[in-house]
């Protein structure tokens, strides 16, 4: 039987920009993305902390370091530049492995800069 886990989860986010005029999505900072496991085009939940808002959307790759989170297309009507995200993966696993496994969890601050990896030893602040 196949369960389906939270595999990552990135909190505490702040929207950078808005962009009306593209494919709807969010481009979240290549870090950000790759510390979480989340893959350019992979399917993510984003809740707006600000507003309750929650919505499906897939993930474009932002510039590495820039700590960009950008709402493209209709998700740019869901949020504001400085609102706050949670953006949630999930994967299917089969039970045993599921019974073990840990979701990776970031934390982050100041211009979207991680405070806190939960899965990895490097933690840094800017």
């Amino acid at each position: 039987m196949l369960r389906f886990l939270l595999k990552s989860k990135i909190q505490h986010l702040k929207v950078t920009d808005k962009n009306l005029l593209t494919d709807c999505s969010i481009t979240i900072d290549e870090e950000l993305i790759q510390r979480a496991d989340i893959l350019e085009g992979e399917l993510v939940q984003v809740i707006n902390n600000n507003n309750g808002a929650q919505f499906e959307t897939y993930v474009t790759k932002g510039e590495k370091g820039s700590g960009t989170v950008c709402l493209n297309g209709r998700t740019a009507t869901l949020g504001e530049i400085g609102d706050e995200l949670t953006v949630l993966s999930y994967a299917a696993m089969e039970t045993v492995t599921a019974r073990s496994f840990e979701a990776k969890k970031i934390t982050v601050a100041n211009n979207n800069c991680i405070i806190n990896d939960r899965n990895n030893s490097r933690s840094r602040e800017k």
